[in-house]
């Protein structure tokens, strides 16, 4: 990074630089279930999963025990899987910001370089600079 490229209040903005690339445990895993769960294999099984419970209505004594089967069992599932997706989400959304910034970044440098030739690249540069790290300043 170059000095003249990012403002100072920028500072605390994540460039794919600053990444070590070890995701934790946790996020290898909401990986591996983000990956397992978006194949057809999964949905398969999720029929399947349904296919078998019907049958249950005429074994279970009460419908009232067969509807809390299916919709305790589906209910848990719904909740981790939604809970798992969402890191995953998160963090890919968090990798696409970095990119961004770093194109961002460099282009700002670009045009840096190229001002001294073009100046009306200026107010340009500037906008571009401040676009840098902006998701830090505007997010909850």
């Amino acid at each position: 990074m170059n000095k003249y490229t990012r403002a100072p209040s920028d500072e605390n903005s994540t460039m794919p630089s600053d990444v070590d690339g070890k995701p934790g445990l946790f996020d290898r895993f909401a990986s591996g279930a983000a990956a397992l769960t978006s194949k057809a294999a999964f949905f398969v099984f999720c029929v399947l999963m349904v296919i078998l419970w019907a049958p249950t209505f005429v074994i279970l004594p009460s419908v009232d025990t067969w509807q809390l089967v299916i919709n305790t069992a589906t209910t848990i599932v719904t909740f981790l899987l939604v809970a798992l997706l969402q890191n995953t989400q998160s963090r890919s959304e968090e990798a696409l910001q970095q990119k961004l910034n770093a194109i961002a970044d460099a282009l700002a440098d670009l045009m840096n370089e190229l001002s001294t030739d073009y100046p009306e690249l200026g107010d340009h540069r500037t906008e571009l600079i401040d676009a840098v790290g902006l998701e830090n300043r505007e997010s909850a």
